[in-house]
């Protein structure tokens, strides 16, 4: 069996990682893939499950905002996930079931909603006039074994930037009426401060981050349409998700919660 057939079958084996709640060894272990090859992976695989579950792609995640996320799997740009239907939560409450996840973690994110398409060449000005932003958190999950923060770039770009869940506010505002380089957040659990954080800890600015994946989606001949949700990167360390009640407060856009149940 050649390497290229042999890659193929770890698409499936990370699906039927996803619906058993069973993870498998980093595919690093195997196998060593450029960013490239790693990228048409993803996109061979989210082909292959929005086939299986009859969903359609939602929008992206942006991970590795930071140089201390980036140096985690030892580049120095941000990498992408690709949301389907399942992934986007929307609502100031929402339920999250930790047996339906590996290993997942919690992170406090400005998300973006596409007001109208974004052409290869958009500008953050262009990006400003055609976005609305909402308070967000994600929860990134993997189906690797023991997979933070132990993976390396393949890996993560592979499993589909380890993308779980994201929740968004119900409450949107125009990008243009928020200072989004001015957004503080405090993350608690059952009231409990578990961290804080600002929004010039994604990229300086947050549109930065969608302006990075309108330049790194061109590449691949993609690009965001009116209507998708971008999940822009984490002011707040990543932290377990656990059983309890989250909220993530944003200065400017509110706040939204998830109760963690089992």
């Amino acid at each position: 069996m050649g390497k290229v057939t042999e890659v193929q079958t770890y698409i499936d084996k990370l699906l039927e990682a996803e619906r058993n709640i069973k993870p498998v060894p980093f595919l690093s272990s195997s196998f060593k893939l450029s960013e490239e090859e790693a990228y048409r992976f993803q996109h061979e695989l989210i082909a292959k499950k929005s086939l299986q579950l009859n969903e359609e792609v939602k929008g992206y995640k942006v991970s590795m905002t930071s140089p201390e996320t980036q140096a985690l799997a030892d580049t120095n740009e941000p990498a992408y996930g690709t949301l389907l239907t399942s992934n986007h939560l929307e609502g100031d409450f929402r339920n999250i079931y930790l047996p339906s996840m590996n290993s997942p973690l919690l992170e406090a994110e400005i998300a973006f909603v596409l007001t109208g398409d974004l052409p290869y060449d958009a500008t953050v000005e262009e990006i400003t006039e055609k976005t609305m932003a909402a308070a967000c958190m994600e929860v990134p999950d993997s189906r690797y074994t023991d997979w933070f923060p132990n993976f390396q770039l393949m890996d993560l770009i592979c499993d589909n930037g380890a993308t779980g869940k994201i929740v968004t506010s119900s409450k949107w505002k125009e990008s243009s009426a928020v200072e989004l380089e001015k957004i503080t957040v405090s993350l608690k659990r059952n009231g409990e401060e578990l961290g804080e954080g600002i929004s010039t800890h994604v990229m300086g600015n947050p549109l930065n981050s969608i302006l990075w994946l309108v330049k790194k989606l061109a590449k691949a001949d993609k690009h965001l349409k009116k209507g998708m949700v971008i999940s822009s990167g984490t002011l707040t360390s990543p932290v377990p998700l656990e059983k309890g009640v989250y909220e993530a407060e944003f200065s400017q856009l509110g706040s939204v919660k998830i109760n963690v149940i089992d």
